[in-house]
């Protein structure tokens, strides 16, 4: 039985991931710290019992070299995750998400016994490398444009325009070999995750896989956690009978992907696939899709407010060309997202949530006056 060591294993990704590894066979440790933003301390109810587990953090050298014991196949998710936590808690992120990694690849380096039964390496890198998507102007073609500017913003000039011509820009899928542009610190931080991976590959000889996922959601993801993503931001909204906020006009454009449908490329990247990939539908939908397929699921009927604020970091539109991972992988399809919000709303039905998006846009505004 090959043995897999899942880093935040009983986190939203990690904790489907390991149940997608234990009911393929393998043998299954987790390293997980129970982030207090996350798991508020507490060991959650979808622990796999069949799974070991080491309360640790990706910081600690003991933690890991305990965690790494024969193990052959390292799932790196651990981290911490939020775009706009991020500019106020640079830190933080910093400190998890690239010393974190780092004193993975130190351990590698400086003990061999740690290498020995080593086959592969997958790591969560994120989309948020890119910045702002790819784009095509009918005239002059594909664009791959610079952030939106501060005074573009402020006259609330939201989509892309050809540098060219002026002409609108349609968004199109992006492609893995796309330049970054790391808008934010927790891009930065993932950006370096995934280059040191990818680095370390090659020196150390290990088969290594970064993917790159878009806006993943579904059971598991904390509804009561402002960082972690529209959807559950929204969907904790409307359960409190409050209108979610939509910045800029609510046409943005994200790649949203279910849950289970990632874990099952993180088990299968252990015996597929070598670079890196994104991970997302290529289907995108605009926030103010969300908010409706919300409202017509839960059968409300909450306008979304919609702010004409913007968020510094936040690109315009992005989705997935996601044809290397389909070639590599041989994936056929992806749960639709009107299949993936209705089971996320049947597992949380009867959960209690907490809406905080209003103490994160307060830190975000202390921040913007600072």
């Amino acid at each position: 039985m090959e043995k897999v060591l899942v880093t935040g294993g009983l986190g939203f990704i990690g904790s489907h991931t390991v149940d997608c590894l234990i009911a393929e066979g393998y043998r299954v440790t987790v390293l997980d710290n129970l982030a207090r933003q996350v798991h508020l301390g507490i060991v959650p109810e979808h622990k796999n019992k069949k799974a070991e587990y080491i309360f640790g953090d990706i910081r600690n050298r003991k933690h890991w070299i305990k965690a790494l014991n024969g193990i052959e196949y390292v799932i790196h998710l651990a981290g911490a995750v939020g775009i706009g936590q991020s500019f106020w808690q640079v830190r933080k992120y910093t400190d998890i998400n690239a010393r974190g990694t780092a004193t993975l690849f130190d351990i590698l380096i400086n003990n061999k016994n740690t290498m020995k039964d080593l086959k592969k390496i997958v790591v969560a890198s994120s989309k948020s490398i890119y910045g702002e998507g790819t784009y095509l102007c009918k005239q002059h073609g594909k664009i791959t444009p610079p952030p939106r500017s501060l005074s573009q913003l402020r006259s609330h000039a939201w989509e892309i325009v050809c540098p060219v011509c002026g002409e609108t820009a349609l968004p199109i899928a992006t492609k893995e070999d796309k330049p970054p542009q790391n808008l934010n610190p927790y891009s930065l931080s993932k950006y370096v995750t995934e280059r040191m991976a990818m680095f370390y590959s090659d020196i150390l000889d290990i088969p290594t896989v970064a993917l790159r996922y878009f806006n993943v959601y579904g059971p598991r993801q904390s509804l009561s956690n402002p960082y972690t993503g529209v959807v559950a931001i929204f969907l904790s909204r409307l359960k409190n009978n409050h209108r979610p906020v939509l910045f800029e006009d609510g046409k943005q454009l994200r790649d949203y992907i279910y849950v289970r449908d990632v874990a099952e490329i993180n088990a299968l990247s252990l015996v597929k696939g070598s670079g890196v990939y994104n991970v997302g539908t290529g289907k995108p939908k605009s926030l103010n899709d969300v908010v409706s397929t919300l409202n017509n699921l839960l059968g409300t009927n909450i306008e979304p407010e919609i702010t004409g604020d913007f968020r510094l970091g936040d690109n315009r539109h992005d989705f997935a060309d996601n044809s290397r991972l389909i070639s590599d992988y041989g994936i056929s399809d992806f749960t639709t997202f009107e299949d993936g919000m209705m089971t996320l709303i049947s597992k949380t039905k009867d959960q209690r949530t907490k809406d905080m998006f209003e103490k994160e846009e307060a830190e975000r505004k202390k921040f913007l006056r600072s």
